[in-house]
């Protein structure tokens, strides 16, 4: 139902939101959201047009939060990266329909109601404290939160013999 951007750009602000206002580079990101330096890229690009996450160039740049991970929601993140586009009028452009959905369409935009709502209400920073066995979208090891957090990286498969 989410893109893989959206789902992306979630780990992202969850790992820089873990890093309490340190910036945090690319590659650093890379490793602890498991999201590919490429597509990162993107991810982050947009996320700064959204006034999510702010970069900044050079030996001590990186990325870090443009706003406090108390007034981020899951909403504003997918918004920047993957608007969710509810059903205004028929998808199928029938006439007949004009602005009046139909059952099955009426259905479909009440589910992305409830989810909306939803997304609008979960803050990040809820997200982070939550009395959870896991944290969330990154593996995280017990790093202080002052710091960037480390990913564990569980080891790859063997090299294919040549």
């Amino acid at each position: 139902m989410f893109s893989q951007t959206a789902e992306y750009a979630l780990r992202v602000v969850a790992y820089l939101a873990a890093a309490g206002g340190e910036a945090a580079t690319t590659k650093q990101i890379s490793a602890g959201t498991r999201v590919p330096v490429g597509y990162l890229a993107k991810v982050l690009q947009s996320l700064s047009r959204g006034g999510i996450v702010r970069s900044q160039r050079g030996p001590h740049g990186g990325s870090v939060l443009a706003r406090p991970a108390e007034e981020l929601t899951i909403y504003d993140v997918v918004q920047a990266v993957d608007p969710i586009r509810r059903i205004t009028s028929c998808p199928l452009g029938l006439s007949s329909h004009g602005s009046v959905l139909c059952p099955v369409h009426r259905r479909l935009d009440n589910a992305l109601g409830l989810v909306e709502r939803s997304f609008r209400e979960a803050r990040i920073a809820d997200l982070l404290t939550e009395p959870s066995r896991s944290k969330p979208l990154c593996e995280m090891d017990g790093a202080a939160k002052s710091a960037p957090v480390a990913l564990t990286v569980p080891r790859g498969r063997r090299a294919a013999r040549r």
